[in-house]
């Protein structure tokens, strides 16, 4: 499926999607996964690479598959985009293998704000053109943000801005602290949620094979729950970790 590139107004990093006139379904939820792939992340990159990878082959057997669309960016000092929106059937698990490319810094808010961006700009595209739309965002970092251009109150304005456009019928947002140990690092991360107006924060311990499996558990349900409640006009219940 061809991919096209879209810019963002007043932005320096756009993003890429599938043609509209190549899509098939009436309706999509939109998913996005920004991963930090920033130097502290290096003792477990392998295992988030392997998250998403166990992520994508959870919606394969949702039955509402045909109706997901997903983006993966990866970001440590700048934001990078694995691969734009795309339908499932695009995404072999095994292309996630090494995809988190190994870069210094953390641009947490850059990236937050783009995956809100994009997933608000393509879904006013799909609505323009007469589909049902809804989306989330799924963040995931072990760490402060210090290479970022923006800041989480421009996050928070952007999503202001889409709930007042309402391009999507639903956008739900969750910001994940993957092994947070440290207090000072989890209080950072309630604020950033806080600041930059995010649905939910979850925290993650640590970062072994266990915990990252019941975190690829959690998003694939979370995804489910949230393309199940296209067409009611709200988001998905919130779901235990």
């Amino acid at each position: 499926m061809t991919l096209e590139r879209f810019g963002l107004t007043g932005s320096h990093y756009g993003f890429s999607a599938c043609r509209i006139s190549d899509l098939a379904a009436t309706e999509y939820t939109l998913v996005t996964i920004a991963a930090d792939a920033s130097p502290s992340v290096e003792p477990f990159r392998a295992d988030i690479e392997r998250c998403i990878a166990a992520i994508v082959r959870a919606c394969r057997q949702s039955p509402r598959a045909d109706n997901l669309l997903l983006r993966v960016l990866s970001f440590s000092d700048d934001v990078k985009e694995v691969h734009g929106l795309k339908p499932l059937s695009g995404c072999p698990a095994g292309d996630y293998d090494g995809c988190l490319p190994r870069g210094g810094g953390t641009a947490l808010a850059d990236a937050t704000l783009n995956g809100v961006t994009a997933l608000v700009d393509y879904g006013k595209h799909l609505a323009d053109a007469g589909f049902g739309v809804n989306g989330i965002l799924f963040v995931i970092t072990d760490g402060e943000d210090n290479a970022s251009r923006t800041k989480p109150a421009d996050v928070k304005a952007a999503l202001d801005g889409a709930r007042q456009a309402e391009a999507l019928e639903a956008l739900t947002t969750v910001l994940i602290g993957v092994n947070v140990g440290d207090a000072r690092i989890a209080g950072y991360l309630k604020a950033f949620q806080g600041d930059a107006g995010l649905g939910r924060y979850v925290e993650l311990e640590r970062a072994d094979a266990d915990m990252l499996a019941r975190l690829a558990d959690f998003v694939g349900r979370s995804i489910c729950a949230q393309s199940l409640a296209l067409g009611s006009g709200r988001a998905s219940p919130s779901l235990s970790f």
